[in-house]
């Protein structure tokens, strides 16, 4: 069964929708800045990828400034969720139908309010308003309530690969016959709790990421929402189709709480499992937009399993070198990003790279680069504990 992508939403450090996201991935701006809205000790030390407008701003252009509990992490989801269903031409009956699942992750949710969260659960004071919101589902449930979505319904947390299994798991979900169409993605907001988190894990860089550049010292926490709407071949037969979803692999090297295996095991295994999942052999990949976090362990260890999968790494970038690490979004944002590479023969390139990492002849691609033929990507996505997962998207 076929499956298509007919519709993208982001929003992200480079601007509120998939139209200014695509301008500044071709310009080559980054946006990584000293945060202007977080709370946290280190908003002017390091360097974040900040959604440039501040929660209740972005509430009242979504006309919930007069809902109760909405953290900002909600507010990207239904900025981006609203994208993805209009791009889509979704009906109303077809969002409320029960052949629509809605597959969404993220790895902060509601924490993202870290000081309120310590004062309600330490009985600090009264109830409040976000006492439903800190879960990790708080959002889902809210666009299902706004939306009145009456299908099949989850929130995966796997960490830094919770929204591209959330795109595997959509497609799953079609390819079963559960249902016809999914919209499927991620979200995470800047919080004080992950930038304490990272940075106690010392991998918070004081400067601009540069994955894939030998003197990588780290990267840059980011956050972000996006969403892609998958529908069936019988769904969307007169639909514009951006995409077709090609296979995904998911496995777990089980190595380390935070690191990836130094033989790459997971890295090999999840890319070798999309192909198999797809029917490609590995000469087939034209682009890979790769995790690429920009820390020692991360950027060595993918290196090392595109060397044990391809007998020639394809060309490669990391888009996170624009964004930082969204986390939970990075995922899904990502494969949008490797999508309209796809659509326009083009790849964003790998921001920052002067010196290539020493005992591996690959270069990433350093500078934006148009008008080439790209049939299919490969977007990776891995996550702590191990969690690894590979996306191949191809031509409608």
């Amino acid at each position: 069964m076929d499956i298509f992508v007919t519709g993208l939403g982001c929003i992200s450090p480079l601007g509120f929708n998939t139209e200014q996201n695509l301008a500044r991935l071709r310009a080559e701006k980054d946006g990584l800045v000293r945060s202007e809205y977080l709370e946290s000790a280190y908003k002017d030390k390091k360097f974040f990828g900040e959604v440039k407008m501040n929660t209740p701003t972005l509430l009242d252009q979504l006309d919930l400034a007069d809902r109760k509990g909405l953290t900002r992490s909600d507010a990207l989801a239904f900025a981006a969720f609203n994208e993805a269903v209009r791009h889509a031409q979704l009906k109303k009956e077809e969002i409320e139908s029960v052949d629509t699942a809605f597959i969404s992750a993220s790895t902060v949710g509601g924490m993202c309010l870290t000081d309120e969260l310590y004062r309600d659960a330490n009985l600090n004071t009264d109830t409040s308003e976000y006492t439903e919101s800190y879960n990790c589902a708080a959002h889902t449930l809210r666009i299902v309530e706004e939306y009145q979505l009456k299908g099949i319904s989850n929130t995966i947390n796997t960490a830094c690969s919770s929204s591209a299994n959330a795109v595997m798991m959509g497609m799953k979900l079609i390819r079963s016959g559960r249902v016809k169409r999914a919209v499927v993605g991620g979200v995470d907001s800047l919080a004080k709790y992950t930038v304490n988190g990272f940075n106690a894990l010392q991998i918070l860089s004081d400067d601009k990421c540069r994955p894939f550049d030998k003197g990588r010292d780290g990267l840059n926490l980011g956050e972000g929402a996006a969403y892609l709407v998958l529908e069936s071949e019988e769904v969307c037969n007169d639909k514009v189709k951006f995409a077709r979803v090609l296979g995904a692999g998911n496995t777990n090297d089980a190595y380390h709480t935070s690191s990836m295996s130094e033989t790459a095991d997971g890295v090999i295994a999840c890319i070798q499992a999309a192909l198999s999942d797809a029917g490609l052999t590995q000469d087939k990949v034209d682009y890979i937009n790769a995790h690429g976090t920009g820390t020692q362990n991360n950027d060595q260890v993918e290196l090392t399993g595109f060397r044990a999968v391809f007998e020639a790494i394809p060309p490669f970038s990391s888009t996170k070198s624009y964004t930082g690490h969204t986390l939970g979004a990075a995922g899904a944002l990502e494969a949008i990003y490797s999508i309209l590479g796809l659509m326009h023969n083009e790849i964003y390139p790998s921001l920052r790279v002067s010196e290539l990492i020493d005992g591996f002849n690959a270069q990433p691609v350093a500078t934006y680069t148009s008008n080439t033929e790209i049939n299919t990507v490969l977007s990776n996505s891995y996550g702590f504990g191990g969690n690894c997962t590979s996306l191949l998207f191809g031509r409608p």
